[in-house]
């Protein structure tokens, strides 16, 4: 019955992802290319103008931009807004973020994409889980950190550092090991950053203040949503939460705080996944066991100084 009424599902998604395919804002996609316009242009406008604005209103516009360019980067990893990946890679390729290459962030973020194997470490290049013999291998103070990670205040202070280190180590072990593929990406990351530092210095804007002040804290707040997101489950349904999120971070995220749907219907634009879940609130509630927050603020109070059990990955069962 379960399966029946699965397939059942599915098939009254492809209908009304059919239906909404043909209207005219799938079609064109209309709202992410006003996305990408809004975005740039506050993004550049706000910086030209940081003195006219004032530094701590231009600080905190630069914040919002450059997370909510993150969530861009996102979406154009999924095949928005043109079916061609070079032209969508046109568009995320500078690094308004700072801190990785889009093309590595492309190819973690689609290996992730493996339903079978999320969470699974190793796997899962985003798996915030261990296997046995590395959780064995860590130090008391590595695991007290890996725990104090876990926390909600702590996934959003330290886990962009953490995230950071991580990024730069693999880039040194790109270049000494010589993987052509990563070093190009990286040398095209750097010298563009060079290009975007070098004008900021320009117009007076310090671009340590930049790192410090915006691209850490945007970074910081990518965190909030990554936050439980995923948990170990048998069910690769099971695996991924929907959040009820408020009006603030679901343009911020754009949707993506319904974690399940996206993950079911990946190449779904941003635009569409919480009509598709009003649509199927109850199946997909269902679906995911329950795996339902009522927004990033649940997780804050259960979680603002209690670590979540993400450690030792606990194994999947198969049929």
């Amino acid at each position: 019955m379960g399966k029946r009424h699965s397939l059942y599902l599915h098939e009254q998604q492809r209908n009304e992802i059919h239906h909404l395919a043909a209207g005219f804002l799938w079609r064109s996609e209309l709202p992410t290319w006003l996305l990408i316009i809004t975005l740039y242009g506050g993004w550049f406008s706000t910086l030209a103008y940081w003195q006219t604005l004032g530094l701590l209103p231009a600080t905190l516009l630069l914040v919002w931009f450059t997370a909510w360019y993150m969530s861009l980067q996102h979406e154009l990893i999924h095949g928005h807004p043109t079916r061609f990946p070079r032209i969508n890679q046109l568009f995320g390729t500078l690094p308004l973020a700072v801190w990785y290459p889009y093309g590595l962030y492309r190819d973690s973020h689609l290996a992730h994409h493996r339903n079978d194997h999320l969470t699974v470490p190793v796997d899962d290049p985003e798996s915030y889980y261990f296997t046995e013999e590395s959780w064995a291998r860590f130090s008391p103070w590595q695991k007290r950190l890996i725990h104090a990670r876990n926390t909600f205040i702590g996934r959003v202070l330290l886990a962009p550092l953490l995230d950071i280190v991580q990024t730069l180590n693999s880039a040194v072990v790109a270049f000494r090991q010589r993987h052509l593929r990563a070093m190009v990406m990286w040398m095209v990351h750097v010298a563009l950053l060079v290009v975007l530092f070098a004008w900021m210095d320009h117009i007076g804007f310090s671009p340590l203040w930049f790192v410090l002040a915006v691209s850490y804290p945007a970074l910081a707040l990518t965190k909030v949503r990554s936050f439980l997101e995923h948990r170990a489950a048998d069910d690769p349904l099971a695996r991924s939460v929907i959040n009820e999120a408020g009006l603030f971070w679901q343009v911020l995220f754009l949707n993506l705080n319904y974690h399940s749907v996206h993950h079911d219907l990946p190449g779904v634009p941003w635009y569409g996944l919480k009509s598709i879940y009003l649509r199927n609130r109850d199946d997909y509630q269902q679906r995911n066991h329950g795996f339902l927050v009522k927004g990033y603020g649940e997780w804050l109070r259960q979680f603002w100084g209690k670590a979540v059990d993400i450690t030792v990955h606990p194994g999947i069962k198969k049929d």
